[in-house]
């Protein structure tokens, strides 16, 4: 596969894929893996839709969770993370490794939120425990069907 081919088979991973699976690394220097909602994913989050178009070929990738979740001291001693999309039926996954941000930004809270996310943050977008994250993807490694593959993102 050439390298367009490779960054087309990402993109549809990211979009379709359910869930995202977030990596980080905690204090004592282990990896911790968790699912994610990922919103990228237009079945799951049509709302969104608007709000990644435009993004199909920078890799956007965003995540909402807890302030007070494990994974935010992680990111806060190491930003270095994976993200990992995988369509197992299809035999196509992709991890990306890079780094977290923590997004503090209330105008994105506002434009990701969605209504019945109370049940996760009470008080809405605006909630202190509401986090949202963007990962920085430097490269991403994997495998669609019987080919694997490994690029530069540049970001």
């Amino acid at each position: 596969m050439n390298e367009e081919d490779v960054r087309q088979v990402c993109i549809r991973l990211m979009n379709e894929a359910w869930p995202a699976y977030l990596t980080t690394i905690d204090r004592d220097g282990y990896p911790q893996t968790r699912a994610m909602f990922n919103l990228r994913h237009r079945g799951k989050f049509p709302k969104l839709e608007s709000f990644f178009s435009g993004q199909d070929d920078d890799f956007f990738v965003i995540f909402t969770t807890n302030t007070s979740s494990a994974k935010i001291d992680d990111i806060r001693l190491n930003p270095k993370a994976s993200v990992y999309y995988c369509i197992p039926d299809e035999s196509r996954g992709a991890m990306f490794g890079g780094t977290v941000e923590i997004i503090t930004d209330k105008t994105m809270k506002q434009a990701i939120w969605h209504d019945g996310w109370e049940m996760y943050y009470p008080t809405g977008y605006d909630d202190p425990d509401h986090t949202v994250l963007r990962f920085h993807g430097k490269n991403a490694k994997g495998w669609n069907q019987r080919r694997t593959f490994q690029i530069e993102l540049g970001d």
